[in-house]
């Protein structure tokens, strides 16, 4: 990332399995596109614990930074709940928890490859549309999906 004080997304990733799908949207961009994806974290509560003390300052810092955090949900639709609890509200409209529903290997072995289903989320996001985030494992992010799209459509697309 060559300027954080321009528009720009980091995705901070659960797992390897979260990476991967990552990856797979960043090969649907631009390489212009401003976006990282961080290292794996290790576990969707190291996700948040890296996000409070790893991000919360930087976010402050460069106000048009956008976090995406990539957590499996694990089927526990409340998770998202007490992910938000864990962004302070002055950073809220710049933070976006997403993920599969259960984990993403389910995902895979119904969509195929991560780098095929990241590929296909990120033509949805590029032509506003639900064929893959519409999937019963990923369609509970319907919400997150479109404060997002609002955001970073001219920074990705």
């Amino acid at each position: 990332m060559t300027n954080r004080r321009q528009p720009h997304v980091l995705v901070q990733p659960e797992d390897d399995a979260d990476r991967q799908l990552a990856n797979g949207f960043l090969l649907e961009l631009s390489p212009l596109a401003k976006i990282q994806v961080l290292p794996e974290a290790g576990g969707w509560r190291v996700v948040l614990d890296k996000f409070e003390s790893d991000h919360v300052a930087d976010m402050d810092r460069y106000t048009k930074r956008i976090m995406v955090l990539l957590i499996d949900f694990d089927g526990d639709e409340g998770r998202r709940d007490y992910a938000k609890r864990k962004i302070p509200d002055r950073l809220i409209d710049r933070v976006f928890i997403l993920g599969a529903l259960t984990d993403p290997e389910e995902l895979r072995r119904s969509l195929g490859s991560y780098e095929t289903i990241g590929r296909a989320l990120a033509k949805d996001c590029r032509e506003e549309a639900d064929a893959t985030w519409g999937h019963n494992l990923l369609r509970h992010n319907a919400h997150e999906i479109n404060r997002l799209r609002q955001h970073v459509r001219s920074i990705l697309f």
